[in-house]
């Protein structure tokens, strides 16, 4: 008859590290080995980001620069002016890719629902936060959905003027990026001035024009003790146009 070994601390040959923890009555969780041919999901979609990367600052033909600000990954928020829908993607591919993995993009539910591939980028390839504009709830506002969203790793890119804007001067920022600072003092607000992009694919066009663009981000913003939201949205609006002539 053959007896099982065991070595010096009792640990038996033969017996899973699940039985032990089983009968030992350890309460501690046994992750289950995966199987050989268990391919991780993530992979196609990370080869889809690093493609589209790419591809983005090919057709913007992009320089990045920045100002008194260095690429980082503490949370941050990066608000800029809003042009074109390639706004969204170049900003996010401007980023190293480290920072990038941990930067969400927010973005307009009712344009990037519309059909299958802007559904596809959004949700699986730029992990898009998409809120919806026509149906904002007093007790899940924007913001609240945005700092869930985020928790203590994660970063976002938002637009404070709510739309895409052609003119010349950029519009007012919505009260959003106030809100932000206000409940997360923490995080740092990064201006981004974004030069070009719009020409790149104009409004109304469906295939993007190879010309160059400057994306410059600038040094980090707080909100300041006390600040009047009026008074730190036309700070922050300023710091995002003076970028431009820098």
């Amino acid at each position: 008859m053959l007896e099982r070994n065991s070595d010096s601390s009792g640990d038996e040959r033969g017996i899973s590290r699940r039985e032990r923890a089983s009968a030992s009555g350890d309460p501690r969780p046994v992750p289950a080995a995966p199987a050989w041919n268990d391919w991780p999901a993530e992979l196609p979609n990370r080869g889809m980001r690093a493609f589209l990367a790419a591809l983005a600052r090919l057709i913007s033909g992009a320089s990045v620069r920045w100002i008194d600000c260095q690429p980082d990954t503490c949370q941050r928020v990066y608000f800029a002016n809003h042009t074109s829908h390639l706004d969204v993607l170049v900003l996010w591919a401007s980023l190293p890719s480290n920072v990038r993995n941990l930067t969400r993009p927010v973005a307009a539910k009712d344009y990037w629902e519309k059909g299958w591939v802007r559904r596809y980028l959004a949700m699986q390839v730029f992990d898009a936060l998409l809120i919806d504009r026509k149906e904002i709830k007093v007790h899940q506002s924007p913001v609240d959905l945005m700092l869930k969203a985020i928790g203590d790793r994660q970063s976002l890119i938002v637009f404070p003027e709510g739309h895409r804007n052609t003119a010349a001067e950029m519009d007012e920022f919505k009260s959003g990026l106030y809100y932000l600072a206000k409940k997360r003092p923490d995080l740092e607000l990064v201006p981004v001035h974004i030069d070009n992009v719009n020409r790149v694919l104009p409004r109304g066009e469906f295939l993007p024009l190879p010309l160059l663009s400057c994306i410059t981000f600038g040094p980090p913003i707080w909100l300041e003790a006390k600040e009047p939201k009026v008074e730190f949205l036309r700070r922050a609006r300023e710091s995002v146009r003076r970028l431009k002539d820098l």
